[in-house]
């Protein structure tokens, strides 16, 4: 008889005694329940089977497939992951018994106290001690596993048998976990059957819990076997808890992988830029080797073009490029070394002193190509100087010449005036002057063309032929200036007999038509006038013009009169006017129409003014409007800013409190937003009607909106303030008590209420000058001399979390895995985020072991590589 309860006993006290201590009595009723007995198969047999199929085997018969011990020391091996002796593979009855015998010696081990059982009874198919010897295995590695408070509930529980039978007490379980999984109340406590039946089936099919009773073993047995009952029960408290820890794995293996796949795109970015940067030095270098010479100066200069801009567009990215190069393998090194991974080894001729080494090669070739195109200009600067020197100077004198002949030819001086004539005579002496300053020039043109022909120039030809158009150019040059002198001066004692004519007839027209039209600028000037006493003051001055009126129109008359007196005394002396005063460009006719055209204007005038009068009235009215609505909004804004402030200060209660009542407080200011909408419709009004002023109020409308945006921005940022408070405690694990400890350790060194300085922060605790410079580039990386609240929390929890380590990686994947040691695609599939799963089958290699199923797969190897403990 074996002892198959003492296991339990280690594991459980109070209730779980007083289970214990009906055992015996229990014992021997089951050999007249029939129906116990048959519950006990079906569910250690389930039991069974559950953990013998990640061995890739299973039972049909409880005690005649456990006789050989094999499969019995295969489920040992599955259930504590341990490795048992080597079984005996003969099929002899002493071999059996052996097999057995390694098999309870193994559960003794484990601190199961076995009383009067026998390997030959499990060898000969004794059903109790064989239901027995499982229920004790359930007992040691399924049910001990539970807390202590767990399984003293578990027991006291199970002696109510019925709280089982009606199938709620399953549905509830599997509700309180995975309440998605069950419509908990649309059940019947009438229906038992139904209730298990669902109860089971979901189990088996979305918790990988197989069925191991049937509903009517529980409904039709007047006390259900609670040996079974239990078992199944365990199944339930493993699978929540597997998928709980299946979860935590998984995500550590996320942040493993994440961590990964970043620096590996880092060394692909890094291959890819150096390989570019390279390849672009391979092809620069034989450009820059090039000595090809030219012919002219303009061909090297072309070629000094293309380096400038090699040296100033093409190169200047380059060299970004070696930098962002650099920093990125820097950077990449020390997120490696921060992570526990290996360093970064480049591809053979990448590293960054390859890299060095050929932007060194790239520079000598650069020095020596700039050298050589100075020195080739140099030489042929001096080959081509002296035909340059001809082609300046004489493309100098084209230049002077051109238009000469042309000014020399024409009749101008035969419809000016005397005036006129007399310009262009004083012109024409000037001409001559500059005419004999030309003459060195001609000759130096000269000289210098017999010197190209005496030296053979290649182009002498081209040079002999403009040498020689300048020369009779210049011989024509100086017979039409001759001939234009003559014709200026019997022109200018022409006219100068009528001359005086025009001149009092200047004197008096230009003052008079300077004041029409400034008259005439001033009845059309498109006045702005902002109130009403400007328009007043316009009105007034447009009269006291209309009063000067008569006086101008005598001046008007006087000044026609002297034309007609001119015209007068050309006729009788036969003289050919030119038709132009050369005194003055006022004609009679503009003098006249400039007169009509400004009476018109006046009644126009006094239209506009009056229109203006009304608009300036209308506008003031509109004033007072906006000015009523705006010192009502402003002091609202003024009020609501004083109050959010105290209210920020004054807050208590949890975070989750604080950020109900600041939204509600929201709501309640956004309900005013109907006032500042009509606000802004009478500030519309008064643009569109083009007010700039308004007496009647101090506010402006980009005042109010400031105002009205800054008390909105203050409590969104008030509200936000609170909301990260939240994600910190959240993200970082922290609780209420201790965020507000961190709030309170921070408050106490925040000298101005915003961030910790940084002699605040040598007071707080910190060893020496190398730990504070240490926690410094952690929590003010940009050297701005200051800590915020924010960096305080997440430096107090970065230091109290524990790094990965390959070893955690390992035993994350070994729960995805179910204790194998493999684990499968699909089983990555399931467990993890798609693109991790097939990042981790991509670079797991094939497992090997002795206990290997196609498509296993070495996690343990990959974990480790992750870490450069190996290869991947």
């Amino acid at each position: 008889m074996v002892d198959y309860h003492a296991a339990n006993n280690q594991s459980s006290a109070g209730g779980a005694q007083t289970y214990m201590e009906q055992e015996n009595d229990w014992d021997r009723d089951l050999l007249l329940d029939p129906a116990w007995e048959k519950q006990q198969r079906k569910t250690f047999t389930a039991w069974c089977n559950s953990h013998l199929r990640k061995a890739g085997t299973q039972i049909e018969n409880i005690e005649e497939d456990f006789r050989d011990g094999l499969k019995l020391m295969l489920l040992l091996e599955v259930i504590s992951g341990e490795r048992l002796p080597k079984p005996e593979r003969g099929k002899m009855r002493v071999h059996k018994i052996n097999n057995v015998n390694k098999a309870l010696d193994f559960i003794a081990s484990k601190g199961v106290k076995l009383v009067s059982i026998g390997a030959e009874e499990i060898v000969d198919g004794n059903a109790k001690m064989t239901l027995g010897m499982i229920w004790t295995i359930i007992l040691r590695f399924a049910i001990q596993d539970i807390s202590v408070e767990g399984t003293t509930y578990l027991f006291n529980h199970l002696l109510h048998f019925s709280a089982w039978k009606d199938g709620l007490a399953f549905n509830a379980l599997i509700h309180r976990h995975r309440p998605d999984l069950i419509d908990y109340d649309s059940l019947r406590k009438d229906d038992p059957v139904t209730n298990l039946n669902n109860a089971f089936e979901v189990a088996e099919k979305h918790l990988d819990i197989p069925k191991m009773l049937d509903a009517e073993d529980i409904v039709n047995t007047a006390r259900p076997d609670e040996k079974a009952i239990m078992t199944y029960v365990s199944s339930f408290y493993h699978a929540f808890s597997g998928a709980q820890k299946a979860e935590t794995a998984a995500n550590r293996i996320c942040k493993v992988l994440a961590v990964n796949q970043e620096n590996e795109q880092m060394m692909e970015d890094y291959e890819k830029l150096a390989s570019d940067l390279l390849e672009w030095i391979r092809r620069t270098i034989p450009w820059l080797e090039n000595r090809t010479q030219e012919k002219t100066v303009n061909d090297m200069q072309a070629k000094q073009e293309d380096f400038r801009d090699y040296r100033c567009v093409h190169k200047p990215p380059k060299v970004q490029e070696k930098c962002q190069l650099e920093i990125s393998f820097n950077t990449l090194q020390t997120k490696l070394r921060l992570s526990n991974r290996p360093a970064f080894m480049p591809s053979e001729g990448r590293m960054v002193s390859d890299i060095n080494g050929a932007w060194h090669t790239l520079e000598g070739a650069e020095k020596g190509y700039e050298e050589w195109i100075l020195s080739e200009i140099r030489r042929l600067e001096r080959l081509e100087h002296l035909a340059e020197k001809f082609h300046q100077k004489a493309a100098i004198h084209e230049s002077w010449t051109d238009g000469k002949e042309t000014m020399l030819t024409q009749k101008d001086y035969e419809t000016s005036t005397l005036s006129e004539v007399k310009a262009l005579l004083r012109k024409h002496e000037a001409f001559e002057s500059d005419l004999a300053a030309h003459q060195d020039r001609v000759e130096q043109i000269a000289a210098i063309a017999q010197e190209l022909n005496e030296l053979d120039y290649y182009d002498s030809a081209s040079v002999n032929t403009r040498c020689q158009k300048i020369c009779d150019q210049w011989d024509v040059l100086g017979a039409l200036t001759q001939s234009r002198k003559e014709s200026l001066e019997r022109t200018e004692k022409q006219l100068e007999s009528i001359d005086e004519l025009y001149l009092e007839y200047a004197k008096r027209a230009a003052p008079f038509n300077n004041w029409m039209e400034g008259a005439m600028e001033d009845l059309q000037d498109m006045f702005i006038v902002h109130n009403i006493e400007e328009i007043q003051g316009l009105i007034t001055a447009h009269e006291q013009f209309k009063s000067t009126l008569s006086e101008a129109n005598k001046e008007r008359e006087a000044i026609q009169s002297i034309q007609a007196e001119v015209q007068k005394i050309a006729q009788s002396n036969g003289i050919k006017l030119s038709g132009a005063n050369p005194y003055t460009t006022i004609t009679p006719e503009s003098i006249d129409n400039k007169w009509e055209k400004a009476m018109a204007m006046v009644p126009l005038r006094d239209n506009a003014l009056q229109e203006e009068l009304n608009r300036q009235n209308s506008n003031d009215t509109l004033r007072a409007k906006f000015a009523t609505q705006a010192n009502t909004v402003g002091a609202y804004i003024q009020d609501k800013m004083e109050e959010i402030g105290r209210i920020s200060i004054e807050m208590n209660g949890t975070l989750e409190d604080q950020l109900t009542s600041l939204k509600e407080y929201q709501k309640n200011i956004m309900s005013y937003m109907p006032e500042i909408n009509k606000l802004e419709s009478f500030h519309q009004l008064i643009q569109e009607a083009l007010i700039f002023d308004n007496q009647y109020t101090s506010y402006t409308m980009e005042h109010l909106r400031v105002g009205w945006e800054q008390l909105l921005t203050t409590i969104a940022r008030t509200i936000n303030e609170v909301e990260n408070q939240i994600l910190t405690r959240d993200a970082k694990g922290i609780s209420q008590e201790q965020l507000y400890e961190y709030r309170a350790s921070f408050n106490h060194f925040d000298k101005v209420r915003r961030h910790l300085s940084l002699v605040n922060l040598l007071l707080c605790g910190c060893q020496g000058d190398g730990e504070f410079s240490r926690i410094m580039g952690i929590v003010d990386p940009n050297g701005s001399g200051a800590v915020t609240f924010q960096a305080f929390i997440d430096f107090m929890s970065t230091e109290t979390t524990d790094t990965d380590t390959a070893d955690q990686v390992i035993a994350s994947f070994k729960i995805l895995a179910a204790d194998k040691n493999y684990i499968t695609a699909e089983e990555l599939r399931r467990e993890l985020p798609p693109d991790q799963a097939e990042y981790c089958i991509a670079r797991m290699a094939p497992y090997t072991g002795h206990d290997a199923v196609p498509g296993a797969l070495d996690y343990m190897s990959f974990s480790t590589a992750l870490y450069g403990e190996s290869d991947l």
